[in-house]
């Protein structure tokens, strides 16, 4: 514990001049018993780095302190902070367009320090960046730079282990969040790993200002003091003067962060500091003195031993390296009960009996069959064709749609929720609500509903709601995070419904168990139709539901290759593309350790493709594993190869396939081509192309002439040269 945490919590207990030469020991003992002595609560401010200005930081830090703050939580700026609210969202992007990094935030407290700033500082942050900085060398720093400690959003006690043992070495506190939504089995586990305070999030949800406060505190706060005893500072929804009162007669510490960020927002330039102390004096009472606590505080129960078991998923949550739980705290307990429903649906017949009386309705099997013409014309191994195209809805996306709309209803869970990237994950969502009459929202990327504008139609027929993601590059990444912090807030209703093989455990492998009734079906009808299994199953990757339920019945028969087909956009050579496995690097987003697109810096990358369902940063950590280990491959075709593979299969073969699957037809044509004519390939044709034909209408007088294609609307159709048939 560092000796400046502790004299936050101390200096709030009595005045300095009443024991002026402790030694740090003593302090600690004070805090420790803080609860017993406060007269006030500690103060404590979370303000993003680098907000509104780097010119402006240091003098931020400085006002905050005399404005009465007693600790300040400065956050670091991340592309994709999930867990915060909007206001906060938009000072991190403001932030990150200042230029502001871990260097520099790290540099505005030294010079702070400098300056004569005396009260401690805890980064709070996303562990991503963390992670590409180096934990060593970014603990070494920060003690140098007089930082006091860390709270990491989305690294659960399970991982921290090394960070927190590294941070104490280097004499910074380690800061744990617990939620109301935190079990008492979890609340034991979160409190070993505490060492000066620990940080309570008043209610479910984001951060963000609210008119009334949850009614719940004073039992969440006893449950936490019958497992600890050191000092708990509340936070989320603390915005007025009464609220800080409200908890202030409760809790040892309140944290107020989203409101300091609007009056900041809203100061004339240059005047975002004097704003923000301001702020403090009035919404603290600091200078009428009237927050004012009763003592001793009450307790709700005494303290108890930690329980030392370690916590073990049921079900393997890593793939190799890959894979885990990276996700915030509000969220731990939500998905170890799903965790723990799967697996009692994945052990009972019944369940799976269940899941196959919707066959019928979902067109199962789905048809495979021989592409004759474009095994013609690319001259090599014969092509087949799995046709979950012609599934129920237009795509694959049903299987799983269904297999885990089934387990929400085993979890009493009546509202869905559901993040679609081209659309197809949307429609197949709302059509099983429909079915078993569910309430169901949908997040799209604003871009995204202009693409698949049919899609969102289609949508909101089935009688679903379709919420515009509109920050970030408006596409698939982003309506995820509007997804995860939907559930955040709602997690006691609502299932989030994950359409790829993507995000923490146990998403990635529930929904591959979903989706592998494509490999199991292509196994079977290889069989019966040609006598043997293919020598290779081609499928396009961008989370990876649909490649992944092809690769996965496969992967221990090692004559078939598993071929992976991403997106290049406009080439990995170019910063337009979604090529994760191609030209990432290790990271974590999302809630999984996997293969990124980021900077050096950690900051998640915009990308690009003309198939919204590829057009995300990340990849599902099973295909990470697969391409660690060499027994996938994968192979990153350009938006001008996928309308090649496009345009093949309907002129071809009278398909016309989603942009998703064509970059699977052209990879699988170049395969083919270097192939013999006794090797056979099949291509998991993931979805139809109905959707799409806007979007190609749209990129072909770019593309089209690259690929001799001129496929021009016109007003009136009869000015359209006809073709010479002679």
């Amino acid at each position: 514990m560092t000796s400046r945490i502790s004299e936050a919590f101390s200096k709030a207990a009595q005045e300095e001049d009443q024991h002026p030469h402790q030694t740090d020991s003593a302090r600690n003992q004070l805090v420790l018993y803080s609860t017993v002595y406060l007269e006030r609560p500690a103060f404590v401010a979370y303000v993003v780095a680098g907000y509104p200005t780097l010119a402006e930081a240091v003098d931020v830090l400085l006002e905050l302190e005399k404005g009465g703050v007693d600790l300040i939580e400065l956050g670091i700026p991340f592309t994709d902070p999930l867990a915060d609210g909007p206001t906060i969202q938009a000072a991190h992007i403001a932030s990150l367009e200042n230029g502001t990094d871990i260097d520099s935030s790290m540099q505005l407290v030294a010079d702070a320090r400098t300056r004569g700033l005396k009260i401690p500082v805890v980064f709070m942050g996303y562990y991503n960046p963390i992670m590409q900085y180096g934990e060593e060398l970014l603990v070494e720093r920060c003690a140098q730079a007089g930082i006091d400690g860390y709270i990491v959003v989305d690294l659960p006690p399970e991982e921290a282990v090394s960070f927190r043992g590294l941070c104490a070495a280097s004499g910074l506190s380690y800061i744990p969040l617990i939620t109301p939504s935190t079990s008492e089995a979890r609340i034991r586990r979160l409190v070993r790993i505490a060492d000066s305070f620990i940080y309570v999030v008043s209610r479910s949800g984001v951060t963000g200002a609210r008119k009334s406060l949850d009614t719940q505190l004073p039992e969440l706060l006893g449950r936490v003091q019958q497992h600890s005893s050191l000092p708990l500072a509340v936070g989320f929804g603390v915005n007025t003067h009464a609220h800080f009162k409200d908890v202030g007669a409760m809790a040892d510490g309140v944290v107020i962060g989203s409101q300091f960020i609007t009056v900041m927002k809203g100061a004339p330039p240059g005047k975002a500091a004097e704003a923000a102390r301001k702020y403090a004096e009035e919404v603290s009472g600091r200078a009428s003195n009237d927050v004012v606590r009763a003592k001793p505080l009450p307790k709700f129960g005494g303290a108890r031993a930690a329980d030392s078991s370690e916590t073990q998923s049921l079900l393997p949550d890593r793939f190799g390296d890959f894979g885990g739980q990276y996700i915030p705290e509000a969220l731990y307990d939500c998905v170890a009960e799903l965790e723990k429903a799967y697996v009692q649906c994945k052990d009972d017949p019944a369940f799976w009996e269940e899941f196959r009386s919707f066959y019928p309705y979902m067109g199962r099997p789905s048809p495979l069959h021989l592409a004759d013409r474009l095994t013609s014309k690319c001259g090599g191994a014969r092509i087949f064709l799995k046709r979950e195209d012609l599934c129920h809805t237009g795509s694959h996306k049903l299987n799983n749609a269904i297999g885990q709309a089934l387990v929400a209803k085993r979890l009493g869970k009546t509202r869905i929720i559901a993040e679609t990237g081209a659309g197809q994950h949307g429609v197949g969502t709302a059509t099983i609500c429909a079915k078993l009459g569910l309430q169901c929202i949908i997040y799209m990327g604003s871009e995204d509903m202009r693409r698949q504008a049919l899609n969102v139609f289609r949508i909101r027929m089935l009688g679903a709601e379709v919420i515009p993601a509109t920050t970030g590059s408006r596409t698939l990444k982003d309506a995820v995070n509007e997804a995860m912090r939907d559930w955040v807030t709602n997690v006691q209703s609502t299932h989030y419904l994950v359409g790829s093989a993507i995000g923490c455990h146990p998403f990635p492998t529930m929904v591959r168990d979903f989706q592998c009734v494509i490999g199991n079906e292509t196994k079977e009808q290889m069989q019966a139709l040609t006598g043997r299994l293919p020598d290779a199953v081609v499928a396009c990757v961008g989370g990876g539901s649909n490649s992944i339920g092809m690769f996965h019945p496969f992967i221990a028969d090692k004559s078939v290759r598993l071929v992976g087909a991403e997106a290049a956009g406009d080439g990995v050579n170019t910063s337009k593309h979604s090529a994760t496995i191609s030209a990432g690097s290790l990271g974590v987003f999302h809630g999984a350790k996997t293969y990124l697109l980021q900077d050096k810096k950690g900051q998640i990358m915009e990308t690009h493709s003309v198939s919204a369902g590829l057009d995300y940063p990340g990849v599902g950590p099973e295909h990470a594993w697969l391409r660690a280990t060499g027994r996938g491959e994968y192979h990153a075709v350009t938006d001008t190869q996928a309308l090649e593979g496009f345009r093949n299969l309907a002129q071809l073969e009278g398909i016309i396939p989603a942009l998703e699957s064509s970059h699977a037809v052209y990879q699988a044509m170049q395969l083919a081509s270097k192939m013999t004519p006794d090797q056979q390939i099949v291509i998991c044709v993931s979805g139809r192309g109905d959707k799409d034909v806007n979007t190609v209408a749209e990129v072909l007088p770019v593309i089209g002439p690259r690929i001799d294609w001129d496929l021009r609307f016109e007003e009136d159709p009869t000015k359209i040269p006809r073709r010479d048939n002679n």
